[in-house]
């Protein structure tokens, strides 16, 4: 019986440890993968791929703004006051310009309370929409493409190189990795560092 006992005492706290690891992990608590219901199905494969529309069309802050924003009702009008007006689909947007009402969209990607993420300083280092969102280009629906975890942000963050672009790359939604990508992205941290350094050699002089 003691040896059962101590047995178990080894054994027995590993399963539940591996349960606990794998509930973290899952859908049901990271929410990957899942598409949230919205007021209108907004389409990113239609308006992204289909009609070739930039991210800041939409996301006006996203390069200026801790968040990126989403499109007043004015915004979605722009095209749809002459296509498409009589889509039933559409009759929450018509609805929301005539009582000037915003529409009530669900975010996808929901970060806890106490994480500060910022949009615009990511986006300045190089860091592409579509890393952290996702094949967005793809989505006929939205939905979260990624854990959002503490650990994939900081897989991110103890090596950055794998997922820097150059800046006319950031918003294209169907960039891959160049055979030189580690390189060219140490190159660009060097230069960033290097173009700080001026200011705080300046800073100490004046001390």
């Amino acid at each position: 019986m003691a040896r059962v006992v101590l047995l178990s005492i080894l054994i027995v706290p590993f399963p539940g440890i591996a349960l606990g690891y794998a509930v973290m992990r899952s859908q049901y608590v990271t929410e990957a993968s899942i598409t949230r219901d919205q007021p209108v199905p907004f389409s990113h494969e239609h308006h992204v791929t289909g009609l070739g529309l930039d991210c800041r069309y939409c996301h006006a802050l996203v390069e200026r703004s801790a968040v990126a924003g989403v499109p007043p009702t004015e915004t979605c009008m722009t095209c749809h006051s002459q296509l498409y007006t009589q889509a039933e689909m559409l009759e929450p947007v018509r609805t929301s310009l005539a009582d000037n009402r915003p529409i009530h969209w669900q975010r996808v990607n929901v970060l806890p309370d106490y994480v500060y993420f910022d949009h615009s300083i990511h986006i300045a280092k190089g860091v592409g929409c579509t890393t952290c969102h996702g094949p967005v280009g793809t989505m006929a629906l939205m939905r979260q493409a990624q854990s959002l975890t503490m650990g994939w942000c900081l897989n991110c963050h103890r090596d950055p190189t794998p997922y820097l672009r150059e800046r006319f790359d950031v918003f294209d939604p169907e960039w891959k990795p160049p055979a030189r990508q580690a390189e060219d992205s140490k190159k660009r941290l060097r230069r960033s560092r290097r173009s700080a350094a001026p200011s705080c050699s300046w800073r100490r002089n004046e001390r």
